[in-house]
């Protein structure tokens, strides 16, 4: 993998939209306040977002975008289906169906906007971490003792990160899907938390994924048209 460390995810405020999004104003208030920001840091990204196509007909949300240290955005996730709780601590979880999709800007290694230092390469890899450390954590096995979930998170992150890191290896197997109405190759991966995938877009960036409960083999990707229908009315 081309980066040499983790990307943060961060919240940003901007008041760029990005290509093809609209702006949407949040309910007033602190939690309006919240929302709007949540939905301005997605705004700012001068890329693509991407997230399940149209025929996924169920509820949508937004996440979280992540900022390099100068605020650039370069990558952020989108959620569609139950919003996932930790699987061991909630009751009913295994019924949850759910896929979040993260898009990665493609960025060679380069200096950062403030001059400040060096921001590190996005790949096919960065998604595919992105994502298996995305549903980690939203997984803490049932049979582990609470005061032990840290040290279990680290070590499964840490195999994300070796795993993504490793996209040839033999934990991956090739998957075809969607996106924008065009078969793209994917790295799939699946384990008894759920499954993972990451490819690349014509459009210049990385989509990763990851969900439980709804198959990845049925799904298609395309290019955000309009936050709207991920913002509660």
């Amino acid at each position: 993998m081309e980066t040499t460390s983790r990307p943060a995810a961060q919240s940003t405020v901007s008041d760029s939209p990005a290509p093809g999004a609209q702006r949407t104003t949040a309910p007033e208030g602190k939690a309006g306040t919240a929302a709007q920001r949540a939905v301005d840091g997605f705004l700012r990204a001068p890329f693509p977002w991407y997230g399940l196509d149209e025929a996924f007909t169920g509820r949508r949300w937004l996440m979280q975008v992540g900022a390099a240290a100068d605020g650039t955005v370069q990558h952020g996730a989108m959620g569609h289906g139950d919003e996932p709780s930790i699987r061991s601590e909630a009751a009913g979880t295994e019924k949850e169906r759910f896929a979040v999709v993260i898009t990665v800007v493609a960025s060679p290694v380069r200096r950062s906007g403030d001059g400040t230092g060096v921001l590190d390469a996005t790949t096919v890899s960065s998604a595919a971490w992105l994502a298996g450390s995305g549903l980690l954590a939203h997984t803490w096995p049932a049979q582990l003792d609470h005061s032990l979930r840290d040290d279990w998170l680290d070590q499964q992150t840490e195999t994300a990160f070796e795993l993504a890191d490793d996209m040839s290896g033999p934990a991956w197997s090739a998957l075809s899907l969607p996106v924008d109405g065009e078969p793209t190759p994917f790295h799939y991966r699946e384990s008894e938390f759920g499954w993972v995938l990451a490819g690349s877009t014509r459009t210049g960036v990385h989509v990763g994924a990851y969900g439980r409960g709804m198959s990845a083999y049925g799904l298609a990707f395309s290019a955000v048209e309009d936050l709207g229908a991920y913002i509660p009315s």
